[in-house]
Formats: C-alpha cells, structure tokens, sequence
C-alpha cells in the first residue's frame, strides 16, 4: 500500500522542463544582460558560439545567405532597438564571397525604453541562417537576465570591433538595369581605405527590402571602384537617394564605413 501511494505521489510532481534545443552549428546561444547606460537605455548584446566549420551571417551577406531577423514584441517597456555589428568576416564558398562569422559572435546592441526610468526585459525571437557545407534556416527564442550594474567586457570589446566611420563620401555613379538600379562608387586608395581591401558592402537604408548583390572591386593606382546591383521587390528601376548608401570597406586590420556618395552624373 505504501508503494502504491509513493507511485501516486511522484505520478503528481511537475516533470522538469527541458531546455529547447539549439539547432545545428550552435554550441551555445544567449542575449547577454548588459547594463543600463548614463542615459537610462540598456545594452546588451547576442551571443552565438558555432561548431567548428560553421558560420552565420553579417546583417548584408552579399549574394547568398539569410541576414538574421528579429521580433522583439515580446519584450515589455522597449520602444526600438539599434545594433552596432561587429567587423565581419570576408567567407568564400566556392566561386562566391558572403560576410559573416565563424566560431563566436557578440553582436551588441543599444534597448531603449517606452518609459524612461523603468526596467526593459528582453525577449527576442530570432530567425538566422547557419551553414556549415549547405545553409540551414534556425529559429531561436531567447529571454535575457536582469542588467548587471557595470559594463560587460565581452559587449564593450565587440563594441571596439566596429567599422570606424570615415567622414569621406565617395563618388558615385547610378544607373537603371532591367530589374533595378546598378551603383559604383569611386574611393581613394590607403590610408584613407583598407589595404588591402578584402570584401565590401553597399548597402541602401531608404527601404530594407532592396536586394543588393555582393560587391565587385577594383582595385586601381589612384582609385578603387565598387560595384553592386539594387534589385527592389518590383524588379523595376527606382530613385536611389545617394544620402542613404552606405559602403563598408574590409580589411587584415580593420574596416571603415561610409554614409552617403556624391552623385557624378
């Protein structure tokens, strides 16, 4: 009888919840809890630790990959969020060259509050891809501790990693192609660029759902040239406004980012 009412017993007590599993290529994957900056917003950032062979990628991948997507709407008192990417990676695949990272990326970001002076909790649903010899599509939901009361090494020296920004707007010429618009953009040589210049990346801030190519270089004695094509859901030419392009130059030592391009023609 006691062994019957024992059996009854444990048949009552809460199973523990398991953990969701990661999907493949990730070791580990957290939103690190950041702290509260002198202007009441939090930093925090996402961390990825991939298997050996395996990467994800940068916000503009180029020509193949899937840029990370997020949904925060499960967050309470967060009004937006800013991300400040970390230099990416130039990866060949073949004949191809996409950005992004291997082994480990801290990819931090700026939660500003709905309501000043009270607490952001940080729930986000993240759609990314994770490629090892093919791409796979990887969901993660992620809830983020309460913010430590001083800064976290690992978010300020990925926040270091960033592109410096270069007051330079380079010239650009644009022209209508059968699905889009094609852009190329004139830059001076080292020191003021990368040297040597190992990837790059246009990219055009006036709508997120332009398409753009990977980038072409050239690389000339007094000048380099970049090339990209603008393809936009309609496949059809459209006014590009200059202001909004920005051109990531990489580098062995650093990257350098430029906001807008003076237009030539």
């Amino acid at each position: 009888m006691t062994r019957i009412c024992l059996i009854a017993f444990l048949s009552i007590l809460p199973l523990p919840v398991l953990a969701e599993p990661l999907p493949p290529g990730l070791q580990a994957a957290r939103l690190l809890p950041g702290w509260i900056a002198t202007d009441g917003s939090r930093m925090a950032a996402l961390e990825l630790v991939l298997e050996p062979g395996w990467k994800t990628y940068w916000r503009s991948p180029g020509d193949s990959g899937l840029p990370p997507e997020f949904d925060w709407s499960g967050s309470v008192n967060l009004v937006g969020v800013e991300f400040h990417w970390p230099q990416p990676e130039a990866i060949a695949s073949g004949d191809d060259v996409s950005l992004g990272f291997h082994d480990r990326l801290v990819l931090p970001f700026t939660a500003r509050p709905a309501q000043a002076g009270q607490p952001v909790e940080l729930v986000a649903e993240i759609s990314l891809g994770l490629c090892e010899r093919i791409c796979v599509p990887a969901h993660l939901s992620l809830r983020a501790d309460g913010p430590d009361a001083h800064p976290d090494p690992e978010i300020t020296q990925a926040l270091a990693r960033g592109p410096v920004r270069s007051p330079l707007r380079p010239a650009c010429e644009l022209r209508e192609i059968e699905d889009g618009m094609q852009v190329n953009l004139h830059t001076p040589p080292a020191p003021v660029t990368p040297s040597p210049i190992t990837a790059a990346a246009i990219e055009l801030a006036q709508d997120p759902g332009i398409w753009v190519s990977s980038v072409q270089i050239v690389q000339m004695t007094d000048e380099v040239v970049l090339t990209a094509d603008l393809v936009p859901p309609d496949g059809k030419p459209f006014e590009v406004d200059a202001d909004k392009l920005r051109l990531t130059l990489i580098g062995p030592k650093g990257a350098v980012e430029m906001i807008g391009c003076n237009r030539a023609n």
